[in-house]
């Protein structure tokens, strides 16, 4: 497995709204993307573009959402993973569990239409790792 470009950080909030304000009116981004809904998942995403990478806005879809799970812990919200792109997916998830990482599931296609894992944040140093595997084209 390659390690790839870092892609986007997930970012858990109980307003892609009021998110979309701070980065907007704070931090001056330029390039907000319209919110979608991503039932599988459930949550709702917002991108927003940084000059070399995204940050993705998480809002809940219901109470079985893992974001609202993390919303319980962290009203506020806050971060809540980083993504990188590998080549392969399957490939990178093959290797995560040979090395003795734990992965959280199948592959399953994430919010920029490409498959995803998660990686257990005990084996990642206490952070939840997303391994996207890189679009073929730019998002």
């Amino acid at each position: 497995m390659k390690l790839g470009r870092l892609n986007h950080v997930g970012v858990a909030t109980p307003s892609i709204e009021k998110s979309v304000a701070i980065y907007r009116d704070l931090l001056g981004a330029t390039k907000i993307h319209e919110p979608f809904d991503l039932p599988p998942q459930g949550v709702r995403v917002c991108f927003v573009d940084t000059p070399n990478s995204q940050v993705e806005l998480l809002e809940p879809l219901g109470e079985s959402s893992p974001i609202a799970k993390f919303l319980e812990k962290n009203p506020q919200g806050g971060q809540h993973h980083v993504c990188f792109e590998v080549p392969d997916i399957d490939s990178a998830k093959a290797e995560m569990e040979a090395k003795g990482a734990r992965v959280l599931g199948e592959p399953r296609i994430g919010a920029h239409g490409t498959p995803v894992i998660f990686v257990h944040p005990k084996d990642m140093g206490g952070v939840l790792v997303e391994l996207m595997e890189t679009p073929k084209a730019p998002h």
